[in-house]
């Protein structure tokens, strides 16, 4: 009788192999195959190499095109009859294509397990202090290709929608690590500035109130809040990066933003 295999998605949370979970790792010293996923975002201070030594196994890194052109079929055929298991930068379904593979994997009789990591989505709230139920829809700033005239308006129309409501932005930046390109939070910035330029809502100005976020959970990390005139001037490093912009403030959450993103006072005077 052919015995079912089964495949873990596992987060590999923030930054190094630090974020790895105790259940994590158990999993991984016991699993057949591991492979390694890292083109959905930069992970600082981590190394292969490093969690290879820890686990005792190889781990083989996969790229983009092995889970969108090719449907992961190296890691299903495998997952078929071993413990087979892939680890992925913060929470394994935060990534879309990741949710492709566990469907395909379910569809196929495979059992599925995942391993939870941490999400900027919800260290971007704690670091902040942000209400986390005052959230609207969470939205990419993609890499503009001007000359191919690609350059969507979908995150100014989320941004004015999620106002509208009083509720806080988040925006991931976008990554190309196969091509070493990333969108800074300075060019998000001017993205956002000509899109309001463009369709005129009149949603934000140089004075709106922003936090930047860059390498969330390292030592490293950086998180400034202030208006979007003076934070284009600011150097924040490498990447990762996301970017807020606050709907309406609770007093604690003003609070929070001068205590723990270095707010000036003074951006939230009326």
């Amino acid at each position: 009788m052919i015995r079912i295999g089964e495949l873990a998605f596992i987060g590999l949370g923030l930054c190094g192999c630090d974020y790895l979970s105790i259940k994590a790792l158990r999993y991984l010293k016991n699993a057949d195959h591991i492979f390694l996923e890292t083109y959905t975002s930069i992970l600082p201070n981590f190394s292969r190499e490093k969690l290879e030594k820890l686990l005792g196994k190889r781990i083989i890194e996969i790229k983009r095109r092995d889970l969108e052109e090719k449907e992961g079929e190296d890691i299903i055929r495998l997952a078929t009859r071993k413990r087979v298991a892939l680890i992925t930068p913060g929470d394994p379904f935060i990534a879309t294509t990741h949710n492709f593979l566990r469907l395909k994997a379910l569809k196929m009789g495979i059992k599925v397990l995942t391993i939870f990591g941490v999400s900027v989505v919800s260290a971007a709230q704690s670091a902040t202090g942000l209400h986390c139920y005052k959230f609207g829809r969470v939205c990419t700033l993609v890499i503009p290709e001007e000359r191919y005239g690609y350059f969507p308006e979908t995150p100014y129309i989320v941004l004015t929608q999620n106002l509208k409501y009083g509720l806080h932005t988040l925006f991931l930046l976008d990554l190309k690590i196969e091509e070493e390109k990333y969108l800074t939070p300075q060019e998000a910035i001017d993205l956002l500035l000509k899109l309001e330029e463009k369709i005129k809502l009149k949603a934000i100005s140089e004075n709106t109130v922003a936090v930047v976020l860059a390498r969330l959970g390292c030592n490293s990390q950086a998180v400034v809040c202030n208006t979007l005139k003076r934070l284009r001037k600011i150097d924040f490093g490498p990447p990762p990066y996301c970017l807020i912009i606050p709907g309406k403030l609770h007093p604690l959450e003003k609070e929070s933003l001068i205590l723990l993103a270095g707010a000036p006072p003074e951006i939230f005077e009326d």
